[in-house]
């Protein structure tokens, strides 16, 4: 379900310069990087990318609605963590990316991890916002 402008409780705010090779930053200054394409695409990796960005962002999402699907279920995560794989290729319209999801949860057997990052996915909002576009695998 959509959200409407009266449902935002906050608006993240950056402005990137020149693209994939330039700068990114946010309008409260908390964030201000250098971005170039890794090496891997042709340029000097000297800077973050956009796909570690989006990586990070989705990582700490995803985290937090675990913590979320955990209260709810009565789980305990203390330890976990959850780790981002962000690739991107060529496809037909171009460019596209694929996100693998994996998550330590130690506290949890296998079965209960898997049920666990399966339930954070139908909540977390990267996930919401990237189904049914690109392809992200979940894992523990």
């Amino acid at each position: 379900m959509a959200i409407t402008q009266s449902d935002v409780v906050y608006t993240a705010v950056a402005t990137a310069e020149n693209g994939r090779d330039g700068r990114v930053s946010t309008d409260d200054g908390k964030l201000d990087v250098v971005v170039n394409p890794p090496k891997e695409q042709g340029g000097s990796g000297n800077g973050t990318n956009p796909e570690q960005l989006f990586a990070a962002g989705y990582s700490a999402c995803f985290q937090g609605a675990l913590a979320v699907v955990a209260r709810q279920e009565g789980a305990d995560i203390t330890g976990s963590t959850v780790t981002a794989k962000v690739g991107i290729g060529k496809n037909d319209d171009g460019f596209g990316l694929i996100v693998e999801i994996a998550a330590k949860i130690p506290n949890a057997d296998a079965a209960t991890a898997q049920a666990l990052i399966e339930k954070a996915h139908q909540v977390c909002p990267y996930s919401k916002a990237t189904r049914g576009n690109i392809t992200v695998t979940l894992s523990v």
